[in-house]
């Protein structure tokens, strides 16, 4: 019973960070649900208006991706759904194998007009529950006038109650950065002390960073998405824009930082020390945490460029006396195009990065 508690301890954690997470999401679904309920019940005069409800909720949703054009493609896919079973079942009537049918033509109009899986899903549930339910007071398109409140709803909330898109862009670019760096410092570690098992260990992190960079992305782009729209967002758009940048340079550097890591684990095969490398990925390592404080403080980044500026002048074989040492050698030449991403996320153009190469 003792080792139980650590396990319930963290998932207590683990399921309080996740209520923290989606705070607001939860209170903007739930206004936005009250709101397409209370306008179609008070206003319009509708009894039981549920698919303004569910159209509300499904389109806002717990999905990391918050953009417009997603909720406005769900909503779409729901109204459509309960229109079209709106129109069979006064075409055809109820009935089993008119029930089959009218879920046969909902997917296959679905899959036509979308090449999305949830799509079509939403538009099969929805055209059933219209369906079998009975008509409401008013004629059965009340259901679909219902469905399109609610998608109105959904995108007029996004825009007037945004759920902190950037500060998830911010989070989860944090969480690349810290994968990034603590790589870096276990790398600087292992090539001092010749540490095998510490580039392992680093070699099986980096190998499962793409999903973090996925993450950040999709983020970004959610916030980005949200800021058109939103009048409370506009200011942001700039400093969001600049953080593709960061984000498109941090994917590819992440990207050679893995290859780095190969090569090193088989660099610290042969049990010989490496300080100036050591040396290297420390600098590199400090320099990327300047990157990362750009996040916040946007004048860190050009600190930052001028640090990597200063360790990409190093990457030259020749100063360290290995240019015949090719296993050496490697891990400098591959450091280089991992210099060249990481002054491109710092806001150097390509062209520039490439040009402060010294000559091998």
């Amino acid at each position: 019973m003792k080792l139980a508690s650590p396990i319930i301890s963290w998932r207590l954690r683990d399921s309080s960070q996740r209520v923290i997470d989606s705070a607001p999401a939860i209170i903007q679904i739930v206004i936005a649900a009250t709101a397409s309920f209370a306008f179609a019940s008070f206003v319009l005069g509708h009894q039981s208006p549920l698919f303004a409800l569910t159209v509300t909720i499904t389109s806002l949703g717990f999905s990391r991706d918050a953009r417009p054009r997603r909720i406005f493609e769900t909503a779409v896919g729901m109204i459509t759904g309960i229109a079209l079973s709106e129109v069979l079942l006064l075409t055809i009537g109820p009935g089993l194998w008119q029930m089959t049918l009218v879920l046969l033509i909902s997917l296959i109009a679905a899959r036509f007009i979308s090449g999305s899986a949830a799509f079509a899903l939403t538009v099969g549930i929805q055209a059933m529950l219209v369906y079998i339910m009975p008509a409401p007071e008013g004629g059965v398109f009340i259901r679909s006038i219902d469905g399109l409140i609610g998608g109105a709803t959904a995108l007029i909330l996004t825009a007037l109650i945004p759920r902190d898109p950037r500060g998830l862009a911010n989070k989860d670019a944090h969480k690349l950065f810290e994968l990034f760096i603590d790589s870096l410092i276990a790398l600087n570690i292992a090539v001092r002390s010749v540490d095998v098992k510490l580039v392992d260990d680093a070699l099986a992190r980096v190998r499962r960073s793409q999903p973090l960079v996925d993450n950040w992305r999709l983020s970004l782009e959610s916030a980005i998405a949200i800021a058109r729209i939103s009048p409370f967002l506009q200011r942001h758009r700039r400093e969001l824009n600049n953080q593709i940048r960061l984000m498109r340079g941090m994917d590819l550097a992440t990207r050679n930082l893995r290859v780095v890591v190969r090569r090193v684990d088989f660099l610290v095969d042969d049990g010989q020390p490496r300080p100036y490398l050591a040396d290297l990925f420390e600098h590199i390592a400090e320099a990327t945490v300047l990157l990362a404080e750009g996040l916040d403080a946007p004048e860190k980044w050009l600190v930052a460029q001028e640090k990597f500026v200063e360790i990409i002048h190093q990457l030259d074989p020749k100063k360290f006396g290995i240019a015949d040492q090719l296993r050496e050698a490697s891990v400098l030449l591959l450091l280089r195009p991992l210099l060249v991403d990481l002054l491109c996320a710092s806001g150097m153009s390509e062209d520039q990065a490439r040009a402060e190469l010294p000559k091998v």
